[in-house]
This record gives structure tokens, sequence and C-alpha cells, in this order.
């Protein structure tokens, strides 16, 4: 299909509600039948939910679906799939793997968690330690991953691992889809300051990945997993807000509602973060139009920065304004949740939660740097382990 327009992907949005009426069908069913329709993602290619259209007229198919009633896909329960494994799986991977996987991952049928991470190598990724040996047309890989969101509902993970520990760190790693259900995955939960444990440590023990499941070619999955990077940072700090939209406007909701607790100092405050989040929402905006016209840059890194910044300063100044109150916590007990809800909980949840925004998706001082070296073009940071191969260097 050449040449989609508006006009032809309303046509097409209201043929699949006339096909299939929301109030009639079941949720899954009409999901689906979008994703076959290619109205799950406008811009993919057809046969892969989309219709290699513009990735801005999605907007023309969510407005006509929402004011007709009809089901999302939980895109807040589904995350990591949408907003990063789906997009590498599209880049890298092969087209069995496309056609295998895109679809259970946009209705949400299979959820995704993400193993990068490890104990000795967070904000250094590519010195990662698990390793993957090739045994035949299977990999067994052996090592522990950690801060894994959602990976107690995972069916899927994208894995980075290490298959060549004779060269420099970046160059030895390659990229796979693991089962979760497979023997040797052992998940185990990670209690959080909220007291909840949304993040887990991953142990993988001699798990059997098929070579099938390799996204990219051995040795490339530092270039694979900056795809997926990316993706992350734009889809953590790039969401699609109205104004007022997050966290700020639960603290302007608290200061509309609650005239006793104003003081000018607070509104002070209040005033400088509104601004701030107003243009964090506007240059969101901007950069996911600008990937409308290709992939995701270093840009993203900038957005995810702020709004780890903002968040932080934004559930501070919330806390501080409820006084008394802002220091009450509903519920300390170990709960293993299905999502992050930022807006849906109290101030004291989202003063606790909000600490882990600095390090989840990119640390905040790695997002520095990236932003001085690769945007700002600054001088690289000195390293001495460029041409040092990863089994060599000090642990």
């Amino acid at each position: 299909m050449s040449a989609v327009d508006a006009a032809a992907l309303l046509s097409r949005t209201r043929a699949l509600l006339a096909a299939h009426p929301p109030s009639t069908t079941a949720r899954d069913a009409f999901l689906k039948a979008r994703f076959d329709a290619g109205l799950a993602w406008v811009h993919y290619p057809e046969g892969l939910g989309g219709l290699a259209a513009p990735r801005a007229l999605q907007a023309v198919v969510d407005a006509e679906l929402t004011a007709a009633g009809a089901p999302d896909n939980d895109p807040r329960r589904i995350g990591i799939g949408l907003g990063m494994a789906a997009p590498t799986i599209l880049a890298h991977g092969s087209d069995a793997l496309r056609q295998r996987f895109l679809r259970p991952l946009w209705t949400g049928e299979e959820v995704w968690c993400q193993l990068f991470s490890e104990p000795g190598a967070g904000s250094d990724l590519a010195a990662l330690a698990t390793r993957a040996v090739r045994d035949g047309d299977h990999w067994r890989v052996t090592g522990q991953k950690v801060w894994t969101s959602g990976a107690h509902l995972a069916r899927w993970a994208i894995l980075v691992a290490r298959t060549d520990p004779d060269v420099p760190k970046h160059r030895g790693i390659t990229y796979f889809v693991c089962d979760m259900t497979d023997p040797g995955v052992d998940v185990r939960p990670l209690r959080q300051l909220t007291g909840e444990a949304e993040f887990n440590e991953v142990f993988l023990t001699d798990v059997a990945i098929p070579d099938a499941h390799r996204i990219g070619a051995v040795g490339d999955g530092w270039q694979v997993a900056r795809t997926t990077l990316m993706n992350e940072r734009v889809s953590i700090g790039g969401m699609r807000l109205p104004r007022e939209g997050g966290m700020i406007g639960k603290a302007v909701a608290t200061w509309r509602d609650r005239p006793e607790l104003r003081t000018h100092h607070l509104h002070q405050r209040l005033l400088a973060l509104w601004v701030e989040a107003e243009v964090a929402r506007l240059t969101g905006e901007r950069l996911r139009q600008q990937l409308a016209a290709g992939r995701p840059g270093p840009e993203g890194s900038a957005v995810k920065l702020a709004f780890a910044r903002l968040n932080q300063r934004i559930s501070g100044l919330e806390v501080e304004l409820r006084a008394d109150e802002g220091l009450l916590y509903d519920d300390w007990t170990l709960r293993r949740p299905d999502l992050v809800d930022f807006t849906g909980r109290d101030a004291g949840y989202r003063y606790l939660r909000t600490k882990g925004n600095s390090i989840e998706g990119g640390t905040s001082e790695v997002l520095l740097n990236i932003v001085a070296e690769r945007v700002l073009g600054l001088p690289s940071e000195p390293r001495d382990d460029k041409d040092t191969a990863w089994k060599d260097l000090a642990r």
C-alpha cells in the first residue's frame, strides 16, 4: 500500500470498527483484527501491524478508535515490549522473528522484559559477563542479570551476552531473545524503597537459546543494543502527555484543592517546576516528530535525563506542600505489581519511587556523558580499555 494519507487511514479504521464493533467483539479479537488491518503502529511495514504510513498519522487512528470506545493494548503493562523489543526486532531481527513476535507483543498476549544490567555491569553495560557458548544450533547461556522490570510477568526477554571474551568488550557481545519459561531461568524479587518488588534479579544457568533467536550477527550485539537503549530512553522520557499531565498535574491539583497549605515560597517553586515540565513536554513532542523521519538519536538521553530530575523535584515539592500528610505511606507490604503507576498512588509513593528514575533506563551520570559527547560534540572521556580484550580487564 503506497501513499497512505489521513483519509485512507480514517476509512480503514472505520471499516475495522464496522467489521468488529467494540461493544460486541472480545478485546483480544479486536486487537488482533486491528493489528492485521495495519492499524497497530501505522509506520511499521505491511504485514507487521502497519501500512508504511507516516508515523504522525497514528494519531488519526487512535482518535477514531478512542471515540468509538475501542479497547487499547494496555501500553503501560507492555511498555518494554512496545518501546524496546519491538523496534529492535524490526530493525535487526530476521523475517521469521518479526513474524513470530511482533503480533503477540503488540496485542499484549506476550509480555517482555529486558535482561541487560548485571551486578558488575550496570553503568558500564558493555562490561557484561553473562556468557553464551555455541552448542550446535543453540547457545548455552549462564550468568546473572539485575534490575529486571517485570521479569516475574514476562514470557520473553531481550538479552545481551558475551560470546567472545578475547576481543574488546564492545565487540564480543551478541543479542538474543530468551524464553523466560525455559529451564535454567530463575527470577527472584528485589524489594525496593517502596516495599514493592517490580524489579527482579534473574539467574541464568545453562539456558539453551536457539540460534534462530539471535538478533543481528554474532558479535554485533552492542550495535543492536544501542537501538534498544535509544528507544528505551525515548519511551521513558518522551511519553505523550497533555498539559499538566504526569507528575506536575498531581502537584498542581494539591495546590488548587488545598489553599490552606499554600505559601509564597512554595508558590514560586511550583511555578518554576510547571514551566520546566511544560518545556520538557514540548521537547518530548518535538522528539517524537523527529522520530517520524527515522530512528531515535542521542537526544532521547537528554529528554530522559530531564524526566528523572523533574520527577524527583516535583515529588519532593508535593511532599513538602502536604506537610505532615506528605510523610504518610499507604502500605509497606511486599507486592509484585503488574505496572508502575506514578499518578494513581499517593504522594509518599511518588516521592519514594521517583528515586529510581535517575537509575533506570540509563543512570543520569551516563546520560550526561552521552549528551556531552554525542549531542554537544565535546571530547570523550579518556579510556584505557578500548583495545583491551574483555578477559584481560581488571574486575
